[in-house]
């Protein structure tokens, strides 16, 4: 463009050579030149400018998202404490992500006594995710079928306040808000400094944390990264340490665990293997270890040496 801008210039310059002096004629040239790179930052401009309009796109998306049905309106009233035992069953279960989708979850049957720990493995694909779907109600209740009871109430005819605040989920990546570490252990200030300094123990972070200037203070990076490096695998000494906290501080709670690993789930009350979507297996680490089915061999080859201390 530089050049055509140049070169026509010059022709009207030497066309006009009789009319035009020296340095209207070199001013020309000048502005043709600037003229140029005025072009070309107004081209990056309107690029820039396209490009920052598709994330205001996505933010205006974000306003006018739907609010997820029955947040807090209930169809039934709850018993006080629900849920107090923490029974959990299935009954021909059925989830799909999308009307025109196959199934995720095939009619399936569970029952979870109160109290019990629960692990559930299976392939790639299998479904188990789709259980903690299903139990959060992360899904519309018009693409499912069945029912899930816990203490008997159907969670479907409860707000999804009520049931999201009486229980909780620990996902494979956890969010870590950026702000103080008071904040990402108690969010909502429900707690005591006390509590929070005791939770922090139960899981030997409070010696860490005491040494910190800021101490509970303390500002979190995105994802934590200023206490670790963010890892989709845990290590053995960790993993080990989770497991000692669950036996210890969550004897009264049901618990269920998607396992990656034999070890993790094998002092569960109950393991439960999933294929294609549905349940093909359920029984106690030590029945289905007598069984041998391909998956829980195919996993043993890795924990073996480990299977020993449970065993």
């Amino acid at each position: 463009m530089t050049c055509c801008l140049s070169f026509l210039t010059a022709i009207l310059t030497v066309s006009l050579r009789n009319n035009m002096d020296p340095l209207s004629a070199a001013l020309g040239l000048m502005y043709a030149i600037n003229l140029t790179d005025i072009f070309q930052w107004g081209v990056r401009q309107s690029t820039e400018t396209e490009n920052y309009m598709i994330s205001a796109e996505r933010i205006n998306e974000y306003f006018h998202i739907p609010s997820e049905p029955g947040l807090h309106k209930e169809e039934l009233e709850l018993p006080t404490n629900w849920p107090v035992e923490g029974r959990i069953e299935f009954e021909k279960f059925k989830l799909s992500y999308r009307s025109e989708f196959e199934p995720m979850l095939k009619g399936i049957n569970l029952k979870i006594e109160a109290r019990h720990k629960i692990g559930i493995i299976g392939r790639t694909g299998a479904g188990k995710s789709s259980i903690f779907q299903a139990l959060f109600r992360l899904t519309d209740k018009s693409i499912t079928d069945g029912k899930i009871l816990v203490d008997g109430v159907d969670i479907n005819k409860i707000s999804l306040n009520a049931l999201r605040s009486n229980t909780n989920i620990i996902p494979q990546f956890p969010v870590l808000f950026s702000n103080t570490l008071r904040y990402n252990l108690d969010s909502f200030n429900h707690y005591t400094d006390e509590q929070l300094w005791d939770a922090l123990e139960a899981v030997q972070l409070k010696t860490k944390i005491n040494k910190l200037k800021e101490n509970l203070n303390t500002k979190v990076a995105e994802y934590g990264s200023n206490f670790s490096v963010a890892t989709a695998h845990v290590d053995t000494k960790t993993e080990e340490l989770i497991q000692k906290i669950l036996r210890e501080k969550f004897t009264n709670q049901t618990i269920l665990t998607i396992a990656h690993r034999l070890n993790t789930i094998m002092d569960s009350d109950k393991i439960v293997i999933m294929k294609d979507d549905i349940i093909v297996e359920c029984g106690t680490p030590g029945e289905l270890l007598t069984k041998q089915s391909q998956l829980i061999a195919d996993m043993n080859k890795d924990d073996d040496d480990e299977l020993v201390t449970y065993l």
